[in-house]
Parts: C-alpha cells; sequence; structure tokens
C-alpha cells in the first residue's frame, strides 16, 4: 500500500462559477497525494455554479503541466461527448504507465448548450497494478492546541486538548541539567484528574522523558499496546509513530515554567474535509450528539481501514457497514469503504451476521458511487456471503449447515473455523462471566435456535441486493432466481416466525420467545406485512433501548421506515444511561463501544459503530437518500415535526444537498438547495397543501419533484 500525507486545502473551491468544481480520480479528491492502481481510472465532478444540468463535456488528459495548461490532450482528449454523466467516466485513452504522473481537466455544456471553463487541473501518479482495484487515499496530520492549561502546583500542569485522538504529543522544553519528566496521557478525568487506573480498554499511560540541555523540542515515546499490534492487527505506516487515542495530559517534574504554547497533540486521520456536511437543530441535545457521532467518524479513520477501536484494530463487516454509512453522510469519502470492502473479501470474521453485512456494504457503495467495478469482480464470491448455500427447502438459512468447504468459500482459512449466531453484543453473563447490568446482555433475553429470525431478516436483505447485482451484470435468470427466492424467504418468515396471538415475531423456530431484535430487523428490511406493522411496532417500544448501540442502528432504522419518527427523536434525545447523551455525560468525545461501561466491562471510548446518528439524521430524521445509484435522482422524506427548526448539509459525488426547514403557524417550510445533474423526489402525504416556489403542486401521488438549484417547499398538514 502506498500513503502520501495531504494537508487542508482550498484545492477544488474555485472563485469562478463558470468551471467545474470537486474533481475526483477514482474518488480521490486529492489524487496527487496517493498512487491510483486502477489502470483505468473513473473521473468525476460537480458542474459549474452557473449550469442546471449537463448536456455534454470534455476531459482531457495531458503528460505535462504545459500541456495541460494550453488545454492539449496528449494522453486522452474525449472531444465533446453528448452525455449527462458527470461522474464514473472510465479513462479511455491510451494505456497510462506505471509510475508517471498525469494531469486532467474537464469542461462541459449545459442545459442550453452553453460551454463552461475548463476545470483547474488535477494530477495523478499511476501505481502497479495489485489484486485489489481500490487506491487507498492518503492520511493528513492535524497540530493542535490544548482548549485548557493549568498549573496545578510547583512542577505539574494539566492539558485538555478538548478531544481524543489518535495522536501522540510534541513539546518544547528547555533545561539547563539533565532530568527526566513524568508524563500521564488519558481518555477520561476522575474527579479533574487522568484516571490511572480505567476500566477495560480506556487507554492512559505513564511515559519518563529524559530532557538535556541539548534538546529544546520532544515527541512522546508511547508504548505500543501488545494487543492492537498482533499480525491480525492493521498494521499502521512505518512512517507513523506510536498513536494512542487521548484527550488529557499531565506533566510533573517540571523546573521550569510551561506554556500552553510549548505543548502540541499531533494527530492522525485519514484524508478528511470537516465543511462537506452539517446538521443543526432547535434540539440542544440533538445537535450535541450529531457532533459526538460526527467527530467519532473522522478521529476512527487513523488506520485506514474501518477498524473496531484501539483495542484490536481489527476489521469487522457489521462495525464496517455502520462505519460506512455514516462516513458518507460526514464527508464525501468513498475509497475507504471500497478498500475495506476488499478487505473482507480475503478476511472474514466469524459472526454468521457479519458475512450477511458484506452485500450491504457492495449495496451501499453502489448506490453512493454509482461505480459497479467492485460488484462485477466479486459477484460469484459475494453469492456464498449471502450464505444462500445453508438454506433448507422453505428458502430459510441455518448456520448449522455450514461445512468446512463452505467456509472455506467464505475466505476462512482455519478448518477450525465456524461461524456463530451471534445478534448483538455483548452477550449474556452466562457466556462471558462479567457481571453486566442486565443479566441477558445486549440481547433482550434472546434465544438461540437453528433457525434464527434475526440472521434470516439480514438474508432476506442480501437475497433483494443479489438479485439487483444479477439485473445490473445481465444476468437475468439468476436475478429471477434470487427476487423469487426472496419472495419465498419473507414468506417463510412470516408463516413460521411471527406469532399472531402476541403481534410479535420469536426469535426462531422452536421458542416462543420474541425479542426486540426479532422485531426490529424484520422491521428495518420491510418484512412485516401492512396489517402487521401496527403490533410489532407497539411491541418494539414496549422494549425500550434492549439492544447495543450497534443494534440501535436497526431500531431507528425500522422505526423510520414505520413513520414513528417521534420514538426514534426520543432515543436518539435520551438523557438515561442507555443514550449517546450518556456517552457525553461521562466524558467520551468519540463513542463508546457500549452504552456505559456497566453494560460491557472491557468497552473501549473510540468505537465508531457506536455513531449511528451520523448517519440516521440524514437519511432518516431528514430523509436523504441516494434513490438511483449516484444520486442522479435523491429522495428525501423528512420526518421533522417534532423539531422546530433544523438545517443540514449533505455531501454526494454531485455536490452538497443544502436544506433548512422551519415549522411555524402549523406550516412546514424547507429551503432546499440540490446540486446540478440531480433531481429529487421530495416525499409528502397525499393529502398534504403543498407549495413548491411559491406554486400549488399536486400531493396525491405523495410524492413532490424537485430540479436542480433553489427550491421553496411549503407544506400544510
Amino acid at each position: 500500500m502506498f500513503l502520501l500525507f495531504s494537508c487542508k486545502s482550498n484545492y477544488g473551491i474555485e472563485d469562478e462559477e463558470n468551471r467545474p468544481t470537486g474533481l475526483s480520480v477514482e474518488f480521490i479528491r486529492q489524487p496527487e497525494t496517493v498512487l491510483i492502481i486502477d489502470q483505468k481510472p473513473e473521473f468525476s465532478w460537480e458542474l459549474p455554479k452557473t449550469a442546471v444540468k449537463q448536456l455534454s463535456y470534455q476531459i482531457l488528459i495531458a503528460s505535462s503541466l504545459e500541456l495541460i495548461e494550453n488545454n492539449k490532450g496528449d494522453v486522452w482528449d474525449s472531444r465533446k461527448i453528448v452525455s449527462g454523466q458527470s461522474i464514473n467516466i472510465e479513462f479511455e485513452g491510451a494505456p497510462l504507465e506505471v509510475g508517471k504522473t498525469y494531469f486532467w481537466k474537464v469542461k462541459i455544456w449545459d442545459a442550453a448548450n452553453k460551454e463552461s471553463l475548463y476545470s483547474k487541473f488535477q494530477s495523478f501518479r499511476i501505481g502497479a497494478k495489485e489484486n485489489i482495484i481500490t487506491s487507498a487515499n492518503s492520511f493528513q496530520i492535524e497540530s493542535l492546541k490544548p482548549v485548557k492549561f493549568q498549573k496545578l502546583n510547583a512542577d505539574s500542569y494539566f492539558i485538555d486538548f478538548g478531544k481524543a485522538a489518535f495522536a501522540t504529543l510534541e513539546f518544547n522544553y528547555k533545561t539547563t541539567k539533565k532530568d527526566t519528566l513524568v508524563f500521564h496521557i488519558g481518555e477520561q478525568l476522575v474527579e479533574n484528574r487522568i484516571n490511572r487506573k480505567p476500566k477495560g480498554t480506556i487507554r492512559y499511560q505513564k511515559i519518563k522523558v529524559p530532557v538535556n540541555p541539548e534538546q529544546k523540542k520532544y515527541t512522546l515515546s508511547i508504548k505500543p499496546d501488545k494487543r492492537n499490534t498482533k499480525p491480525v492487527a492493521i498494521k499502521l505506516p512505518d512512517s507513523f509513530p506510536v498513536l494512542m487515542p487521548f484527550r488529557y495530559v499531565e506533566i510533573e517534574n517540571s523546573k521550569g515554567d510551561l506554556q500552553l504554547k510549548d505543548f502540541t497533540q499531533i494527530a492522525y486521520f485519514s484524508y478528511w474535509e470537516d465543511n462537506t456536511s452539517h446538521f443543526e437543530s432547535s434540539n440542544p441535545i440533538l445537535n450535541q450528539v450529531w457532533d459526538l457521532c460526527k467527530y467519532s467518524i473522522k478521529a476512527t479513520t487513523f488506520a485506514g481501514l474501518y477498524v473496531d477501536g484501539d483495542r484490536e484494530r481489527i476489521p469487522y463487516e457489521a462495525d464496517a457497514y455502520l462505519n460506512q454509512l455514516s462516513h458518507y453522510t460526514t464527508d464525501r469519502e468513498y475509497a475507504m469503504a471500497r478498500q475495506t470492502l476488499e478487505y473482507f473479501m480475503e478476511h472474514p470474521t466469524w459472526p454468521t451476521e457479519w458475512q450477511l453485512h458484506v452485500a450491504l456494504m457492495f449495496q451501499a457503495d453502489y448506490m453512493y458511487t454509482g461505480n459497479t467495478e467492485l460488484i462485477e469482480k466479486y459477484y460469484e464470491d459475494l453469492k456464498h456471503k449471502t450464505l444462500v448455500e445453508l438454506k433448507r427447502e422453505d428458502g430459510l438459512i441455518s448456520s448449522d449447515k455450514a461445512t468446512p468447504e463452505f467456509m472455506r468459500k467464505l475466505g476462512f482459512k482455519n478448518p477450525k473455523d465456524k461461524l456463530k449466531d451471534i445478534v448483538d453484543w455483548p452477550p449474556a453473563q452466562k457466556d462471558t462471566g462479567w457481571k453486566l447490568a442486565t443479566k441477558e446482555g445486549e440481547r433482550d433475553g434472546f434465544v438461540f435456535k437453528p433457525i434464527n429470525t434475526v440472521i434470516n431478516s439480514l438474508y432476506y436483505r442480501n437475497l433483494e441486493i443479489m438479485a439487483e447485482f444479477a439485473e445490473i451484470l445481465g444476468k437475468t435468470d439468476e436475478a429471477k432466481m434470487y427476487e423469487q427466492l426472496a419472495i419465498q424467504v419473507k414468506e417463510s418468515i412470516n408463516n413460521k416466525l411471527f406469532n399472531a396471538s402476541i403481534g410479535a415475531y420469536i426469535d426462531g423456530e422452536g421458542t416462543n420467545h420474541a425479542s426486540l431484535h426479532s422485531n426490529m430487523m424484520a422491521l428495518a428490511f420491510n418484512i412485516v406485512p401492512e396489517k402487521n406493522i401496527e403490533s410489532v411496532v407497539t411491541f418494539i417500544k414496549s422494549r425500550g433501548m434492549a439492544c447495543s448501540v450497534y443494534g440501535a442502528q436497526y431500531l431507528l432504522e425500522a422505526l423510520y421506515n414505520a413513520n414513528e419518527s417521534d420514538y426514534a427523536l426520543e432515543l436518539m434525545t435520551a438523557t438515561h444511561d442507555r443514550s449517546w447523551y450518556n456517552m457525553i455525560k461521562i466524558g467520551s468525545t468519540i463513542t463508546l463501544e457500549a452504552w456505559d461501561m456497566k453494560y460491557k466491562p472491557n468497552a473501549d471510548w473510540n468505537h465508531a459503530w457506536g455513531a449511528a446518528p451520523a448517519n440516521i439524521i440524514p437519511r432518516y430524521l431528514w430523509g436523504i437518500q441516494p434513490k438511483t445509484p449516484g444520486y442522479a435522482v435523491a429522495k428525501i422524506k423528512p420526518q421533522l415535526k417534532n423539531l422546530k427548526s433544523s438545517s443540514i448539509v449533505v455531501p454526494t459525488l454531485r455536490g452538497q444537498i443544502k436544506a433548512t426547514y422551519i415549522l411555524q403557524d402549523k406550516i412546514e417550510r424547507y429551503i432546499i438547495d440540490i446540486p446540478a445533474n440531480m433531481n429529487v423526489e421530495f416525499v409528502v402525504k397525499p393529502t398534504s397543501k403543498v407549495k413548491v416556489n411559491n406554486e400549488i403542486k399536486s400531493s396525491k401521488l405523495g410524492v413532490i419533484y424537485l430540479e436542480a438549484g433553489n427550491n421553496i417547499v411549503e407544506i400544510i398538514n
């Protein structure tokens, strides 16, 4: 893996309004900082601010800076191509040479066939072909100053950097003789001092630093952790120092007068642009939850792949899927998800449900990028990840049927590897010996049976996805097979796993127990027939937050799918100990692995799978999602009625969707700025009175169509 560092810049943010901006190569916004390993890369851009729609484009790729500055494409000149496509334009010139740097730019013709200026150029360098097709994005280093600097006594100080980050510490120190400073760094405070005996995997280290008169600048020598540097862990680049997540620093044995300006937290992230997303509302707790979750996604990019946090630094499929969704809604970054996906095809993990998350990751990538390369490459292998080979006559699957031969098809290499149903995590006390606050763990008393409702709900969604992928690849017969199998599985779940007497789904075949998980998963994946939605929702609401921070993703999706936005918002803004606000209240600035340490005694304080609101708020509260691949058509279905106001910015490959909302005198007023080359289906109640730009629109179909540009939508329900 070839890695370079990038620094934040205004590259691509142009003063001129009549030229394309937001250029990317292989979805990477600063391609000059990396190696592009796809020998036929894809190019994307945002239309000029003066355009609403693109009719044609022309790409130039040159072998020198001089040629591109003179608008000459000696490597590829596409000429004028009549097409509205502005993303995923595949290179079609002469073969590119490994190790060579190229330069590209683009211009477009708008809806009036008016020609734009050329964009500013980008450069990119071609790397050697690898067994994967995804180019790794660059890392960036941020130098962060303390937000609080306090002298504790004659020779000790306390520093707070405001947020935890995967980082090291640089400092300046003058001394007239050899001496030793003592540093304490950590994530958690107890009585306003760093917790030096934290529970679980909350991080803390004591570090002694020899100082001498000849040296003024120092970097902490953080000790590597034995567990997260094992061979199975993701290895950080050799150029990185040892990183540890910390927010606080205490210094002892200082003989000089230390100052704030002498200390810098050197924090490591993958490429990130803070200003690509935004959310604010009239609910201050929701705002704090958003800030926590958005920063959690940024902070946990330090490894270049989606990892489980700092304890193991291993990618897990379900963790990665939640991370992927939230990354898409907080920054315009797609390369990391694609690279993690390719990693999973060679390095699977053991939970049954985790294998069923791989297709979900592929489908999310396809919808947000519009790119089919990963589907084309991995389609045959992905069939195994759906676990379709474990089905019985009625279509339902059981992990008990997984043979060693099948495990090899999934990518497992050890003959002893087996799938194990997980449902949620952590499990009950009897499985772990932990003294948990609830004896059921985070599974709501789930009863495991060979035919498992949670697994088969995920399996049903996998079949829907595979039918879509088969259709994309022109495999019509296979598409029909998956469609028919999905219908069969849905019928079997409803016929065999729904208990009409309680109006809810049981956990599996052979038990009468019904858990939150069985019902929220069925509702999240649209398995529940219309006639049963009310009783399933009633059951779900009776269970509260009886799931983990991972399960909360599907609980919230289920509620918004059922138009239960009031209760969903209540859960996201709750202040009890099973809430995101609890994470803030106990002092973390990155989401926890569990709701509270008492629910998972070995939890860490830097787990992105706990950041579900980072994607739930844009995708469900505001209801902004791609309707067609690559966001050619967006769907907006806001469920904001319990908020008086809100504003949001959502990144897409085509540009930012910007929107504001105000509820006043029972009128919902939306101002929605839609990027060029995008249309929007705005969902409304069929009985609503709707105006768009002061013009009355029919709402009978439940959808109002909006075009690129500024739209003012007023709804009277």
